[in-house]
């Protein structure tokens, strides 16, 4: 693994922007290390500050709707969507992740709408209602997830990518947002947020009191089973991403895959209990994904 330095030097940023890079480096190793990792061993070096500049704009956004109360994080969230929209705009901003992001936006062709898009989708979070439908949850992955999933695995290709890939990324957003809802539901919960579907726990004659407590209830589990069925159905599909990856980004993004089907074992193993402590990456079982030797090319 080459240095960050020599990852710099290879996608040619220089100046005053290597400082900017830097910062992308520390905030993603420490806010995401195995993503970080995975990226710096993964990825070839020209490519490696441009990816990581794609997760450390939209995590960052993520995070500013996510800390303080309502009124706090709509008003934090207010002041960065104006200052993300002025950056592009202007070419020009005065946060260094935001500037590394406008950097990469700019040198790997990023359609703007899909900042515009995820920027008005990270709205919803602020004051989260919940899901009443699935027709409910699939706008909500059209609205914010699919169009975090464009800001980052979308540089992969000059451009943004085709047709074909964007749709595929839709599968996949789809597929992510259904394995984080499982392994995150006890955190999410004691936060005051469910992220099923109300009318999912009617059809299992449950209520979410039942998930707040813990409950090991025949409806829990078959819930739970349900839905990680439902979203190992739709990453099986989300494995065609493989045919519309470019070369330099398909062993990451195979990796990124398969790293939701181990969480989905996971979950499934864990049943009814993914309501009383949250599901976390088995670190020996990561180091395996992140270890494995690249398949021959045509073995997709």
């Amino acid at each position: 693994m080459r240095t960050w330095r020599r990852s710099l030097e290879a996608a040619e940023v220089g100046g005053e922007l290597r400082d900017d890079y830097m910062k992308v480096a520390r905030f993603m190793r420490r806010r995401e290390p195995a993503g970080y990792l995975a990226v710096r061993l993964m990825v070839p070096a020209d490519h490696q500050p441009h990816v990581l500049a794609g997760y450390a704009f939209a995590s960052y956004t993520d995070d500013v709707c996510d800390r303080g109360t309502v009124e706090e994080r709509t008003r934090r969230y207010d002041a960065w969507d104006a200052q993300v929209r002025t950056a592009l705009d202007s070419k020009s901003a005065e946060h260094p992740l935001l500037r590394a992001f406008l950097n990469t936006a700019a040198a790997r062709e990023l359609p703007r709408r899909w900042v515009d898009s995820y920027l008005d989708g990270a709205r919803i979070d602020l004051d989260f209602p919940g899901f009443a439908t699935e027709a409910d949850y699939q706008r909500y992955v059209e609205q914010l997830t699919w169009p975090f999933l464009m800001i980052t695995s979308g540089l992969a290709h000059q451009g943004g990518g085709s047709a074909e890939f964007a749709a595929a990324c839709r599968l996949f957003a789809d597929a992510a947002q259904r394995t984080d809802i499982l392994t995150d539901l006890h955190e999410d919960l004691r936060g005051g947020r469910l992220y099923l579907p109300a009318s999912d726990l009617d059809r299992y004659d449950i209520t979410r009191e039942d998930l707040e407590q813990g409950r090991d209830l025949p409806g829990v589990r078959a819930l739970v089973a349900a839905t990680a069925r439902t979203a190992r159905a739709t990453l099986r599909e989300a494995g065609v991403l493989l045919d519309h990856c470019s070369d330099e980004h398909r062993r990451l993004m195979r990796f990124i895959l398969d790293l939701h089907h181990q969480r989905l074992e996971s979950v499934t193993t864990r049943g009814a209990t993914v309501t009383r402590r949250p599901v976390r990456d088995r670190p020996v079982a990561c180091l395996r994904l992140l270890t494995r030797r690249p398949e021959p090319v045509g073995a997709f």
